[in-house]
């Protein structure tokens, strides 16, 4: 019994990348010394801003454990899990650069839901009062500070299917119509060169030389019939030579010829194809 024989599988592919929204809120904190000494649990919210679809706010804490200042992100949409990543600086405000920053280096689940406790998340302090308070720090001036927050909500992963590659093989057109030439099959015109007669098609003709176009189809055609043309001041060899390019865009290999004939062989066909416009 003949084994049957199974044909390749189909191949698909998809393509998996993180679909995430970024933004940036700044938050400006007037009247910075009046705020110091409220208590580690007491904080400042800034305005709410959004974010990938959800809002958020910072939280500003001017005394944290340690009684120093401290910032959060805080998710406010009611009853949402969230995955985000965060960053604060302080912008310095004489020159415009920021400070060390406070990052939340992996993706990491805020929720509101009911019961859950992690809403917010940061803690960190960005900077002591006292290395804020000292007179060449930019970061403080006229008892006001800037924090930066930029949030990046991950959302779900897009999914995307790719099409399959499809496989187109080469093109064979050139040489089936070196084929054509070779087996003069359907040829519809005769070139003499000379007494040598060659067939040929005088559509192709016409397309690749302005100079045939005219003889074949045009007011210089040399007959009624348009059959057959006389190929004037060139030798057959050469022009064979020629026809082949005509059909192919490609000479033929000149291995027999050498030295000085091959450079003779080459001029003549240069002459050759401007005379007949084909270059």
């Amino acid at each position: 019994m003949e084994e049957s024989q199974q044909s390749p599988g189909a191949r698909t592919a998809s393509t998996c990348s993180a679909a995430t929204a970024r933004g940036t809120h700044v938050f400006k904190i007037t009247d910075y010394s009046l705020h110091k000494g409220m208590g580690s649990r007491k904080f400042i919210r800034s305005a709410t801003f959004a974010v990938g679809g959800y809002d958020w706010c910072v939280r500003y804490y001017p005394d944290d454990g340690k009684g120093e200042p401290a910032v959060y992100l805080e998710l406010l949409t009611k009853n949402a899990k969230v995955r985000a990543l965060f960053q604060f600086v302080l912008i310095d405000q004489v020159t415009g650069t920021t400070s060390f920053s406070i990052r939340l280096v992996r993706p990491d689940v805020f929720s509101s839901m009911e019961g859950d406790k992690n809403n917010h998340l940061g803690g960190e302090s960005l900077m002591s009062h006292s290395k804020l308070e000292k007179e060449e720090s930019g970061y403080l001036r006229d008892d006001c500070i800037v924090i930066q927050c930029d949030v990046t909500v991950l959302n779900e992963p897009q999914v995307v299917s790719v099409a399959p590659e499809i496989q187109v093989p080469p093109s064979t057109f050139l040489n089936n119509l070196g084929k054509l030439l070779e087996t003069g099959e359907d040829a519809d015109v005769t070139l003499d060169v000379k007494g040598d007669i060659v067939p040929a098609h005088k559509i192709i003709l016409a397309m690749q030389s302005p100079v045939f176009r005219a003889e074949l189809y045009g007011p210089m055609r040399v007959n009624t019939s348009g059959k057959s043309i006389t190929v004037e001041d060139m030798e057959p060899d050469v022009f064979k030579m020629l026809l082949t390019y005509i059909y192919t865009d490609s000479l033929p290999t000149m291995d027999d010829l050498e030295g000085d004939d091959k450079e003779e062989m080459i001029k003549h066909l240069l002459v050759a194809a401007d005379s007949t416009n084909s270059l």
